[in-house]
């Protein structure tokens, strides 16, 4: 799928874009099928993984069908109904996907090797051109404005406008001299996988909001969340993680946390050693826009490269995605109105504005969500109190999953968007 230049080649291009994750492709699909030439740039070579816990909820999937993806079953993905979450008692409680107008009532799982293999393929059927195994060493620069990329073996790809979707440590934004705010919440997720027949077809994806090193209520509680995404092939996602309200480093084994936990779920779900596959991948969760701006220069961040994961639930695919057609949006009108005018540079701050309307305020309120939260005290009380309250809960899932009708739907989805509407901007 490679479409290389020779090592002294420079290419020209409308727009480059470093980085073929979920971000990067999205954003080449939509800037292709606009008609722009669009140079997309790897450093690995597809298919490659990552550390995800392979869930889309229902925000994801309606990405993916806005692309024009086959997400049916007979294609791979396997198909889920709601969250099953634990914690305050031995029985689950269960949360279907809310019935909405913006969003379909289901999510989806699928390994991020696949996931990020077919959006990139689906980049390069829409024209754009695919440089794998090209790893970006730093920005060209025309005075302080970008104006392409030089690679590591020295080829050189030019474009009045680059995307930066290469991730949380973005070489390329701090290249330009744009660090991450440490002040914002920054996550931290481990995964692995297990053998599991009992629990690979199972139609919930599941949480659970107590962890405890042994017998639930008589052993240890251990910080964070943990997750268990059925992938329908014999295997298990299993993972966890935690939050804090500042990037603060925290000195904790996360994979260690990991296995103490697995060890004390039922045997019959079989999380133990002899079923593990693989080793225990760990990723940084960076969260609302905790890199800025997300233009500047003739630079545009999307994905994780700006911080867009979600400090609700530690969800970045669909805003990456949500990103990247926002970025297509805005350069696509910067070429109509002629990249270097004045009505250009307005089009492509357009698109820093557009995500602080979208996403401003919730994320702002996601931030006081995930100070609270931090605190032990607080989330046993939310745990015990809220969780068997079911009308109490729907409004938390719609708030948690951001799933409401912003335009018109129920008196939940209303009192949501207002609070997102009146809260200042991240």
């Amino acid at each position: 799928m490679t479409q290389d230049a020779p090592a002294s080649a420079s290419v020209e291009a409308d727009v480059i874009v470093v980085g073929a994750g979920p971000a990067g492709a999205t954003a080449a699909t939509w800037l292709a099928r606009r008609g722009l030439e669009v140079a997309l740039l790897e450093k690995a070579t597809f298919p490659r993984d990552k550390v995800c816990g392979d869930g889309l909820t229902p925000r994801a999937t309606k990405q993916l069908v806005r692309l024009g993806v086959d997400v049916s079953e007979k294609a791979g993905w396997k198909h889920n109904v709601g969250l099953r979450t634990y914690g305050a008692r031995r029985e689950p409680f269960h949360f279907p996907w809310p019935e909405l107008e913006s969003f379909p009532n289901y999510g989806l799982t699928r390994p991020r090797a696949e996931f990020d293999h077919l959006l990139a393929r689906l980049a390069v059927d829409a024209g754009a051109h695919l440089h794998e195994d090209t790893t970006v060493a730093d920005p060209i620069l025309d005075g302080d404005r970008i104006v392409g990329v030089r690679a590591k073996d020295g080829r050189m790809f030019r474009a009045p406008v680059t995307i930066a979707a290469d991730g949380n440590s973005s070489r390329l934004a701090l290249g330009m001299g744009l660090e991450k705010n440490r002040k914002r919440p920054m996550g931290v997720a481990v995964r692995t996988y297990y053998r599991s027949e009992q629990r690979t077809h199972d139609d919930w994806m599941e949480s659970h909001l107590q962890l405890w090193d042994g017998e639930p209520g008589k052993s240890t509680l251990l910080p964070g969340y943990g997750w268990v995404f059925a992938m329908g092939d014999g295997t298990v996602n299993v993972g966890m993680g935690t939050v804090s309200s500042t990037a603060s480093s925290q000195k904790i084994n996360f994979r260690e946390m990991l296995t103490t936990w697995a060890a004390s779920t039922p045997p019959e779900w079989g999380f133990r050693p002899e079923n593990q596959i693989g080793g225990i991948g760990s990723a940084a969760l960076p969260m609302s826009f905790n890199r800025k701006p997300a233009y500047g220069r003739g630079l545009l961040l999307v994905g994780d490269s700006g911080g867009m994961v979600s400090p609700f639930n530690g969800e970045g695919i669909p805003y990456a995605m949500e990103a990247a057609e926002m970025a297509a949006d805005a350069v696509a009108d910067a070429r109509s109105r002629g990249f270097g005018t004045r009505g250009a540079e307005r089009a492509l701050d357009g698109y820093a504005s557009r995500l602080s309307a979208e996403w401003g305020g919730y994320y702002r309120l996601g931030q006081v969500f995930v100070s609270l939260i931090e605190r032990p005290a607080v989330m046993a009380a939310c745990t015990r109190y809220g969780l068997p309250r079911p009308t109490l809960m729907r409004f938390t899932m719609k708030l948690l999953a951001h799933l409401y009708d912003a335009d018109d739907g129920d008196w939940m989805d209303k009192v949501l968007t207002s609070l997102s509407r009146l809260a200042p901007s991240a």
